[in-house]
């Protein structure tokens, strides 16, 4: 069985990890960390866990040292603290997907400027492999260090990514994304208290969030063509999900047919891409729990317009589920191991 170390167990991408590990048939949970609930079971935090995962938590600095037999570490650690870790990590040539903002990008002057934190470790950033299967799967592979995606920047880079690659994107793509309040982590903060957020529907960072310059390097290394987004996101009152319209312009002679068949070419045989049929939007329900992204798209030909429509469960394609897939690939194993299941629909 291979052995996990999961960094930051009690956030809600660590918790997933841990839900996900525990029914993974190859896969055992061996070191669990938390700074805050250092020295207790995680069955005890969290007693759905009984049974299946009682480990004791212990804190990151203890877990270094406990690591001579864990195949891989997940890190789901705030961005800034990530980096440190991988640092000590690597120079045990451990493998390594970091969850964090803190390896995503090859420019560290963009990281620095939209996370406000000085990189201390930019020296093994070539190091990092960008973690989404997708677009890097051979490169993921043969990685030790894999920098898992933004949840945003997954939803708009797969719908993006064949329509970059065969040149259809021209002007700036409109990306208005929705997501679920766990996009936000598992911390007090009064905008994410359920007085706040029930049945109110808000914009936020409309001056610039970090995941806009993640989706443009990422789809300028993997195509060669840099996009111009704009991406606003914006705050619904549901606990998990997100929920992204694409607004492309698109030549008039473009119909629904033919960017069918730009989708299938590159997507038809990927696992967790499911593309809708013409006529039927995806929801989040749909993919609630899983590790699947959705999509389905329609031609305004009356306003030059390509509309995409992407959803994925921010939790697991859009983090914890989409690290599990990494993990398979760096492994050798079936990539959809311990990842198929489906939403349940109500």
């Amino acid at each position: 069985m291979v052995k996990v170390a999961i960094f930051g167990a009690t956030g809600y991408t660590g918790i997933e990890l841990v839900r996900l590990i525990v029914s993974h048939p190859l896969c055992e949970v061996s070191v669990l960390t938390s700074e805050t609930y250092s020295d207790k079971r995680f069955s005890e935090l969290f007693p759905t866990f009984k049974g299946l995962c009682d480990i004791q938590l212990v804190d990151s600095n203890t877990a270094i040292d406990m690591l001579d037999d864990v195949d891989v570490s997940f890190l789901c650690l705030p961005h800034g603290t990530s980096m440190g870790v991988v640092y000590k990590l690597l120079a045990k040539n451990r493998r390594i997907i970091d969850l964090s903002g803190d390896f995503r990008f090859k420019d560290v002057s963009i990281y620095e400027k939209w996370y406000e934190k000085k990189h201390l470790f930019a020296d093994i950033l070539h190091k990092a492999v960008y973690g989404l299967p997708e677009l890097f799967r051979e490169k993921i592979k043969k990685a030790n260090l894999i920098a898992n995606p933004g949840c945003y920047a997954t939803s708009v880079i797969v719908p993006l990514y064949p329509l970059l690659r065969k040149g259809l994107i021209k002007g700036t793509v409109i990306a208005d994304c929705k997501s679920g309040v766990s996009g936000a982590g598992r911390k007090s903060e009064l905008r994410l208290m359920f007085s706040e957020v029930n049945g109110n529907f808000t914009a936020y960072s409309v001056s610039g969030h970090r995941h806009n310059p993640e989706m443009e390097e990422v789809l300028a290394e993997a195509t060669g063509f840099k996009p111009e987004i704009l991406f606003v996101p914006h705050l619904v009152p549901i606990n998990r999900g997100i929920l992204s319209t694409i607004y492309v312009d698109i030549d008039e002679n473009y119909t629904w047919d033919d960017v069918r068949d730009i989708y299938h070419d590159f997507y038809g045989d990927e696992p967790f891409v499911k593309l809708y049929p013409k006529g039927r939007m995806p929801e989040v329900r749909e993919v609630r729990n899983s590790n699947y992204i959705a999509i389905s798209w329609e031609v305004r030909r009356d306003k030059g317009k390509l509309v995409i429509v992407s959803a994925i469960d921010n939790l697991v394609k859009g983090a914890s589920g989409q690290a599990v897939q990494n993990m398979n690939l760096m492994l050798g194993f079936e990539e959809t191991v311990g990842l198929v299941s489906l939403s349940s629909i109500v």
